[in-house]
């Protein structure tokens, strides 16, 4: 049975926390019980190659900050794959993680709040929106957690104060643990968000000219 193992993210790019988890990808030829899909992100040799043949964000993502930790063959399937497909995805997947951001925020402004859910909510569409206007857009991109932050003149107005609240508000959500957010540390990602919106406007409006030349 082919197997490799990858590890990705913060731990291959040196930038790990205390709030860093290890992510790591199986690739599996069959269903493989050794791996809990708890722990890895696991993919057949048949839907990563489609990845990469899509120039989807995630092939980039493992194509630039993967490191191979087992392989049943000797071989880096990875590395032998080469680069991925261009990406030419930007302004949908833009467009969507707008959609989204807007979403959470009228459900954070709403009278039925599950605000920490909001806020993860709202954390991964500015993240994943920045993550993805750097790999479509510029030269460098950017796939780390503070990638909207990151980016040069087109990062996110928002405080490194606020960034770090939301960044804790999806650590919460998504891993239960850490110091819970006080009402005054929402009030102030509250009073932050405005400009967001048009940012990502912005943003939109340049990956559509990007896209067009």
């Amino acid at each position: 049975m082919t197997t490799h193992v990858y590890a990705f993210g913060s731990i291959c790019r040196g930038d790990i926390s205390r709030d860093s988890d290890v992510d790591l990808l199986a690739l599996v030829s069959s269903r493989d019980e050794r791996f809990d899909p708890d722990t890895y992100s696991i993919y057949s040799y048949n839907r990563i190659e489609s990845l990469w043949n899509e120039g989807n964000p995630f092939a980039w993502h493992l194509a630039r900050e993967s490191r191979l930790l087992y392989s049943s063959d000797q071989t880096d399937h990875l590395k032998k794959l080469g680069d991925p497909k261009p990406y030419r995805k930007c302004v949908k997947d833009c467009r969507k993680f707008r959609d989204l951001y807007r979403s959470a925020i009228s459900s954070l402004m709403g009278a039925a709040r599950s605000t920490i859910f909001d806020l993860s909510t709202i954390f991964l569409s500015i993240r994943n929106f920045a993550t993805c206007y750097s790999l479509g857009v510029t030269s460098i991109p950017n796939f780390s957690r503070r990638s909207a932050l990151q980016i040069g003149s087109a990062s996110v107005p928002l405080s490194e104060a606020c960034y770090t609240i939301l960044e804790r508000a999806r650590i919460l959500c998504t891993r239960g643990y850490g110091r819970g957010l006080t009402k005054n540390e929402i009030a102030l990602v509250v009073k932050e968000l405005e400009p967001v919106d048009m940012w990502m406007t912005r943003l939109l409006e340049g990956a559509q000219r990007h896209e067009r030349v």
